[in-house]
């Protein structure tokens, strides 16, 4: 078994879920505490996506406040039935709250949420039985998966729930995925935690509420103790292709470093052919891309709309960041903003020209740009008080990292700031000191660029910070208002296809 080594989704998107309607595959993600929410892309080769929207593009749907790191959306699963789109998934802002939304066009617009108030746990997905009949599969806390039927018009349970299987006994069975392939229900799930045990297994039975029989051949999906250069694969789902053949899309991370290694882009999604032996299905061929050119994304002061791809943690783009006749003006309100984008790439080169003086002679603020994992852990290069300063943060540990005074010249047309990911300078991989990458963080003068620190990429790791997402990069305001003249993204998995960008 060959799995792919490039993700077909790269970046943080995890837990993804995938239909076909015609010749066209449609893709979902979770998007935890940012907003807009659950993105939706399209493709017709499973191979490249076209990124069509979000699900949740709008307050009413997606009520963030008060949400954590790695809260928000968890586990969609999207599906196709009787002429629409259904989307289920859980809000996780205090309580796990699921829900469900529906469209006729998988980019929109998607209706407000059906709540499902009774259905306590995560993961649900949706099935429906030969009579039309709404089943509701989930993961509930010490239960394991289990069903009922489900009015999905009100969002009533209309049967006690039923346990269906625990899995083969590793920790959380979770993610389930419910299918009716020829004779039988096929139950697939995700279990061994979301780390280097996660795994894909599968039963099936005679209905979809079984009794369900264990495929013997179980996990039919992991790189649990391999030196595979992806891990953690899991949660899967399952799609049947026009020619009749079989597809599964699933998670994975990319670790590197020194040994326990790190992952930084997040869990990101992978894909595969299907391969049927004895009635089980399991990996065949690797789906992915060829190797992807050096890409370069940039934002001009112009009427230029943000690109769908940004996102904002706990509140929606428009409501801090807005766009005037000389860039976009950030507005840190009840504590600091971040507007980004995901970091798709292994290395990168950000790059920001940030003006701190207040509109109309007003008071200024403090801002730049910032790399992160969460609010706790980033590295941040920003202007403030008339100086450029590196900042990291890692948990309750902040430290500065270098500082420059702007001069009069560069304040006036604004400063520009840069943020890189390079590749990690130590010279065995075989000690301890080898990170996943370096974090340098500078700003641009007459002389070129100036380095003002640095540090090592495994401080804005998962494994360090913790939580289900993946770093993103952008702009960010910590006091006041800011505003920024332009925004370049460039990235590559090549770190010499960057350089002289």
């Amino acid at each position: 078994m060959q799995l792919p080594v490039r993700p077909v989704l790269p970046g943080f998107r995890p837990d993804p879920s995938v239909c076909r309607v015609g010749d066209v595959y449609y893709l979902a993600n979770s998007s935890f505490e940012y907003a807009p929410g659950v993105p939706i892309h399209r493709s017709t080769d499973l191979r490249t996506w076209e990124h069509l929207g979000h699900a949740l593009d709008r307050p009413a749907q997606l009520p963030l406040e008060g949400v954590s790191a790695s809260g928000g959306i968890l586990a969609p699963t999207l599906r196709h039935h009787d002429g629409r789109f259904w989307m289920i998934s859980t809000l996780l802002v205090g309580e796990p709250r699921m829900f469900l939304v529906t469209a006729e066009d998988a980019a929109g617009p998607w209706s407000d949420p059906v709540w499902i108030p009774d259905a306590l746990g995560i993961d649900p997905d949706l099935a429906w039985d030969e009579d039309g009949t709404c089943l509701l599969t989930w993961t509930r806390f010490g239960e394991g998966i289990v069903q009922t039927v489900l009015d999905p018009r009100t969002g009533t349970l209309l049967t006690e729930r039923r346990r269906l299987w625990q899995g083969t006994g590793g920790k959380f069975p979770e993610g389930p995925h419910l299918y009716r392939i020829g004779a039988f229900w096929y139950l697939l799930i995700a279990e061994g935690g979301t780390e280097r045990g996660h795994a894909v297994t599968i039963a099936r039975g005679p209905s979809p509420s079984g009794p369900f029989e264990a495929c013997p051949g179980n996990p039919i999906l992991t790189a649990r103790g391999s030196d595979a250069p992806v891990q953690s694969t899991g949660h899967a789902d399952l799609v049947r292709c026009p020619d009749g053949t079989w597809a599964m899309v699933y998670l994975g991370v990319r670790p590197r470093g020194s040994s326990p290694e790190w992952h930084v882009l997040g869990r990101e999604t992978f894909a595969c052919e299907v391969r049927w032996s004895e009635g089980w299905p399991g990996p065949a061929e690797p789906i992915q891309p060829d190797a992807a050119p050096a890409f370069t994304e940039h934002l001009t002061e112009t009427g230029q709309l943000l690109p769908p791809s940004w996102v904002a943690p706990g509140a929606f783009p428009a409501d801090v960041l807005k766009a005037t006749d000389r860039g976009r003006r950030l507005t840190a309100t009840g504590g600091p903003a971040f507007v980004g984008r995901r970091q798709e790439h292994l290395y990168l080169r950000a790059r920001a020209t940030v003006v701190t003086d207040g509109p109309a002679g007003g008071p200024g603020g403090s801002g730049g740009l910032e790399l992160r994992i969460d609010a706790r852990h980033a590295v941040r290069v920003e202007v403030t008080d008339g100086r450029v300063r590196a900042v990291a943060r890692i948990g309750a540990a902040h430290a500065v990292l270098g500082e420059a005074a702007v001069t009069e010249a560069t304040a006036s047309g604004g400063t520009t700031l840069e943020l890189r990911v390079v590749p990690h300078s130590a010279a065995t991989p075989f000690g301890t000191d080898m990170g996943p990458d370096e974090i340098v963080a500078g700003l641009h003068g007459t002389e070129g660029f100036r380095e003002l620190g640095r540090i090592d990429g495994r401080y804005l790791s998962t494994e360090v910070a913790a939580g289900m997402t993946g770093r993103t990069v952008g702009l960010t305001c910590s006091e006041g208002e800011v505003l920024f003249r332009s925004f370049t993204y460039s990235g590559a998995d090549d770190p010499e296809a960057l350089d002289g960008r």
